[in-house]
């Protein structure tokens, strides 16, 4: 029985040596444009799709024949149509086609999957979206004074708001910032130089529209007399907002995969032993001290302490006694005291044991760790609004103020945010600057009261409907595809932990933590000496037949009188 060389009936042959050719020549093309416009990571695109999957309108290849899109079409080839009267000469919009045709390398660079489309197809695409883009974006130079407000179309005025209070408008936004719905930003300077026969004009109206674009989506606040962004060094709309909201940062970093979720725990969990290390420590260097002294009856003592026959009889009570609950504790700290040599041999015995295993063990994912707004308040920290993007994050010692950017919350934020930490962490070869501040964020809001102290202090702008909705926002935004450390940031969380951590109050609560209620040993032993107190008192009153224990006080204090003894 022969077996079919080809298990797909339907596949087809020429078509697939056609894509093989298209590939292999866009491959030895020499192209200097790198690739901007990437799929969402499947772990942030399984967190939320709907932040990253357009709900209205389809921009761009990768969206664009989805049936539950296809009803803006309509309203995208009416924007094409108009912008045919916009260029400059008598030309149709097979014009701007042909113009777009030049690109197709250039534009299928800038994806990072391969677009199995035609060159007349995809020139089509970009022609039509660009146009309506273009159309959608001239609102933002109508505010910027560079149009008139006549130079709208009727047709679209129910998606195109000027005040920006529709709900069409605000769906559309959201779309356009979506990392898998951007098409090219030469794509619109091309467009726009064919309408002025200009680049030099095209790129102010562009520049003006963008900076519309921004102050209206953006949730952080413009900084005045901020130096210009080129609009020929931006890739598409998300990354221009990326250039303005992020500041460039030149250090390099390490940058880890995330290879499993580590959970939703804010902080590291903490080992529960009950060593003393301090004891063992101070211990060992007492022995150290002594065993230096080789003179007249310090000689004789440490002769007859390592003896065997000593070390036998100290040794047997020794290991019977360290067994009983409790008494584990101390055990080590003398261990160290009475036979040094043994533990010079377990110590190498725990190194070499520790060395295999932590070869044999994966890395461990680092979770920020910083306390709540709520416990720095309580620990004197102010907090203070600045103007600007997340540079101006900042803490102060010597007032322990800590800075943070004005940020406001809308329908739009969640979707720019997200997004935004999408892009950075498929685009962004060095410190992820802007997953560093969401994940400083998540790390001090923990509920609705943390967030209700930003508002108070205009750090959070709050326009949905409750705090627990900003809480939320937050707390689920902190996963992430890399670790990394921006010294910037990190610098700050350093500043607020030594702060925190230096509190008298903390600082007794930990250790109550750590080596009381932390320590299963301790209150092994505080069991244990209950229970011996309770039998106690028992074989005392079964010998002398107590009736009745009556509680007494006076001016001295207080205390309890056992009444009936026989």
């Amino acid at each position: 029985m022969s077996s079919n060389p080809n298990p797909n009936p339907t596949f087809d042959e020429h078509q697939w040596i056609i894509t093989i050719r298209r590939k292999l020549e866009e491959l030895e093309t020499d192209t200097d444009f790198p690739v901007c416009i990437f799929s969402v990571p499947k772990t942030l695109m399984f967190s939320d799709p709907d932040s990253y999957t357009p709900q209205e309108v389809a921009i761009g290849p990768y969206h664009y024949f989805r049936p539950e899109l296809q009803e803006m079409e309509w309203y995208k080839l009416a924007a094409a149509k108009r912008a045919q009267r916009h260029i400059d000469g008598d030309h149709k919009f097979q014009y701007i086609v042909d113009q777009l045709k030049r690109l197709e390398l250039k534009i299928r660079a800038c994806y990072h999957k391969f677009l199995n489309f035609s060159n007349e197809t995809l020139a089509w695409m970009m022609a039509i979206d660009a146009s309506f883009l273009l159309e959608f974006l001239q609102i933002y130079a109508v505010k910027e004074g560079k149009l008139s407000a006549t130079s709208s179309s009727t047709s679209t005025s129910h998606l195109l708001d000027y005040a920006g209070t529709k709900a069409a408008h605000n769906a559309i936004l959201r779309d356009m910032v979506m990392l898998e719905n951007q098409i090219p930003l030469f794509v619109l300077r091309k467009m726009l130089e064919l309408q002025y026969s200009s680049l030099e004009p095209a790129d102010d109206m562009l520049q003006a529209m963008l900076m519309g674009f921004y102050e209206e989506l953006s949730p952080f606040t413009l900084i005045k007399d901020m130096p210009m962004i080129d609009v020929s060094e931006c890739a598409h709309l998300l990354d221009f907002l990326y250039e303005i909201i992020v500041p460039k940062v030149e250090q390099k970093s390490e940058i880890t995969e995330v290879v499993e979720d580590q959970g939703d725990d804010k902080q590291p969990k903490e080992r529960d032993t009950g060593d003393s290390t301090y004891v063992k420590k101070k211990f060992s260097e007492i022995w150290k001290l002594l065993s230096k002294l080789n003179k007249g009856p310090i000689l004789f003592i440490k002769k007859l302490l390592v003896s065997k026959p000593v070390k036998f009889f100290l040794k047997l009570p020794f290991t019977m006694l360290s067994k009983l609950p409790g008494f584990s504790m101390s055990a080590q700290p003398i261990q160290y005291l009475l036979f040094p040599q043994d533990n010079d041999d377990k110590k190498s015995d725990d190194e070499s044991s520790h060395t295999s295993n932590n070869m044999n063990k994966p890395p461990l994912v680092e979770e920020i760790t910083i306390p709540s707004v709520t416990e720095l308040a309580k620990s004197q920290v102010r907090f203070l609004a600045t103007v600007g993007n997340i540079s101006t994050v900042h803490f102060d010692k010597k007032t322990a103020t800590l800075h943070l950017p004005t940020i406001s919350f809308d329908v739009n934020t969640v979707v720019i945010l997200r997004n935004l930490v999408a892009y950075e962490a498929s685009n962004a070869s060095g410190p992820l600057v802007f997953t560093r501040y969401t994940e400083l964020m998540s790390g001090i809001i923990d509920t609705e009261e943390d967030v209700k102290l930003l508002r108070e202090k205009g750090i959070i702008l709050n326009r949905l409907k409750s705090d627990a909705e900003v809480t939320n926002l937050w707390n689920g935004m902190s996963k992430s595809i890399r670790l990394t450390k921006v010294p910037h940031i990190d610098k700050v969380i350093e500043g607020v932990n030594k702060h925190y951590n230096s509190q008298w109050k903390v600082k007794f609560w930990k250790s109550m933590k750590h080596y009381v209620f932390g320590s299963w040993q301790f209150l092994t032993l505080l069991a244990t000496i209950m229970f011996l107190l309770l039998m106690t008192v028992q074989a005392f009153c079964s010998v002398y037949n107590c009736r009745k224990i009556k509680f007494v006080s006076d001016s001295d204090g207080f205390g309890f009188l056992i009444q009936g003894v026989n």
